[in-house]
């Protein structure tokens, strides 16, 4: 991108050509408030440091002053998503810095050569990590927010009788000492159960040492691996050039040979298997990796 290019983006005070002593950076726009670029500008520069960070050295000054840039222009595709789950006891905040985890992954994975733009690309990495941040640390049953906070008091409450009795307390000495029925006290320690869940390799019951609860599942739907292993492939597939997404199409999709799919696309066999072979190494690498 030559200087004119650069300050082309018409966001005042908000970007400037990098200084000319800076190398690589002398023809890259620097963002001092990203906050005030607005929504096109900002995929328009982020067209630009894409192409620029894949020439960079990993680690190099340039190479971190572009991804991140990338990572604060961005940040209101986190919000973005965030949005979706403001019916979530969690708060934005919360949602905003777990989904920049999100953000960091797909700018790292993020080929600009793909025909996707970058925010159809990033929106289900995002989504992904804020799901995950979910699971790992809501309630396992879902528990009315007036006992999610009485198992908070009580808990302070019985570490304080505990430190100074050297011993658990009744319900109706929390009750007495939070001032609450002794029956709210009850429902209060009943539903702090539902905070956390048995793990399946945790014993079950009096069976054995070697009982746990994973061998008394009767049965587990492989459909659900299927299911998650597909909505995670979709983004990775959709990121791949239109040949390969052909190819994958024709062969899985339409049950052809590797011989008809050369022939479709003027191709040897050879040719189609090793594409082949490079394009499913791919997905699999980064379907792991995630």
């Amino acid at each position: 991108m030559n200087r004119t290019a650069a300050t082309a983006f018409p966001a005042p005070d908000a970007t400037a050509t990098a200084a000319a002593g800076d190398g690589a950076l002398a023809d890259l726009p620097i963002v001092d408030d990203p906050g005030s670029v607005s929504a096109v500008d900002a995929r328009a520069m982020s067209k630009v440091l894409f192409d620029r960070l894949r020439v960079l050295e990993e680690g190099t000054h340039e190479y971190q002053y572009v991804r991140n840039t990338l990572i604060e222009l961005n940040i209101p595709l986190v919000r973005f998503v965030a949005g979706r789950f403001r019916s979530r006891p969690e708060t934005t905040e919360e949602m905003v810095q777990v989904g920049t985890i999100g953000l960091i992954k797909a700018i790292d994975r993020f080929d600009p050569s793909c025909d996707v733009e970058f925010p159809t690309f990033a929106v289900p990495t995002i989504s992904g990590e804020i799901k995950r941040f979910f699971r790992d640390t809501s309630w396992a049953v879902h528990v009315p927010r007036r006992l999610q906070e009485l198992r908070l008091e009580l808990a302070r409450a019985r570490d304080a009788f505990t430190t100074e009795h050297d011993r658990e307390p009744t319900p109706a000495e929390l009750a007495d000492k939070l001032g609450i029925g002794v029956e709210e006290a009850v429902e209060g320690l009943t539903a702090a159960a539902g905070y956390t869940a048995a793990s399946l390799d945790a014993p079950a019951g009096d069976d054995g040492p070697t009982e746990v609860h994973a061998s008394r599942a009767s049965f587990v739907d492989p459909g659900y691996d299927l299911a998650e292993n597909l909505h995670t492939l979709k983004p990775l597939i959709a990121a791949l050039p239109q040949r390969e997404r052909d190819i994958l199409s024709m062969r899985f999709g339409q049950d052809l040979t590797q011989s008809q799919i050369g022939e479709r696309l003027g191709i040897s066999q050879m040719h189609v298997s090793r594409l082949l072979a490079r394009t499913l190494t791919g997905l699999r690498t980064q379907l792991l990796a995630d």
